[in-house]
């Protein structure tokens, strides 16, 4: 590896990135134990692909990978339409099964899609900052990422197609787009959600809403898990029940645990601080775990 980019990494966000996937084996090494540690192992071997591509990424001028955002965006068009053919699982149509793999194309098009718009919005802005602004590349714009999020929700996997609308409010609002678009987008939304909620979303996407708001109104059905991740995030306190000692992990009153419920696993094993600092310094107790659960595979 050439000097430069050793002298620009960002060794900081690397070695946290390293912390945070140690205590996610840790988890996952507890949570796997009935089995087999299927989930364990699958994570160490995309843990070793991980660090490969990200070698490979790092001696990659950004340029050519920005120049070919195109070509992957076009690609994970396809994938996600060809994934609404595969079977569902758990009511949804979002993963490819390889083998004993499976591979979730929406997690891969954020990074196509980003790169993408970062690509188009550089060359609306090549001559003037404004153009940003114009009617017809706001279109343009939206239109990059509205595509793989109608394609999205049709999976449907609404958690996923939320983080697309973030990162594009991000971009557009880092990319120096008029306050007056802000303000009307602002707007839109406040008017759009309870629309939305009372005559758009489906029965279960509204009572998935509804569980999260109040999981006592139906504690032994869809408030389970939230009550269960509730019960072990209290048990582990501060400094947690120890490793493998877990009553919700171990007993297996908690399931799934190897979703975004791996949190309750850190948090009753390892304690609260670890837990806190492993969910990206954000505060995590009573039910605010579940503002973490999204559409995935269950």
């Amino acid at each position: 590896m050439r000097k430069r980019e050793l002298k620009n990494m960002e060794w900081g966000v690397l070695i946290v990135a390293i912390i945070l996937t140690i205590i996610g084996m840790i988890a996952l090494f507890s949570a796997t134990q009935e089995t087999e540690y299927d989930e364990f192992k699958k994570q160490i071997i995309w843990f070793i692909v991980s660090i490969i591509i990200m070698v490979i990424v790092m001696l990659t001028n950004y340029e050519i990978l920005v120049k070919l955002s195109p070509v992957f965006y076009g690609i994970f068009i396809i994938l996600l339409i060809a994934v609404l053919f595969t079977k569902p699982i758990n009511g949804a149509t979002s993963w490819f099964e390889i083998g004993s793999f499976s591979f979730q194309p929406s997690e891969f098009a954020k990074i196509a899609v980003i790169l993408f718009l970062a690509f188009t919005i550089s060359k609306i802005q090549s001559k003037y900052l404004e153009d940003i602004n114009r009617p017809t590349r706001l279109l343009l714009i939206l239109a990059i990422v509205g595509l793989p999020l109608l394609l999205i929700i049709k999976q449907p996997d609404y958690g996923t197609a939320m983080a697309f609308c973030i990162a594009l409010a991000m971009i557009l609002f880092t990319s120096g787009i008029d306050k007056k678009y802000i303000i009307g987008a602002i707007i839109i939304i406040s008017i759009s959600i309870p629309i939305m909620y009372n005559f758009i979303l489906p029965e279960h996407a509204k009572k998935r809403i509804d569980i999260f708001l109040n999981p006592e109104s139906d504690p032994r059905g869809s408030g389970y898990n939230i009550l269960q991740s509730k019960l072990a995030i209290g048990a582990g306190q501060l400094t947690g029940m120890g490793l493998l000692k877990g009553n919700q992990t171990q007993l297996g009153y908690l399931y799934p645990k190897t979703t975004d419920f791996i949190y309750s696993v850190i948090g009753e094993e390892m304690g609260f601080i670890i837990a806190r600092n492993n969910n990206n310094i954000v505060c995590i107790f009573s039910n605010k775990i579940i503002l973490y659960s999204k559409n995935s595979k269950r």
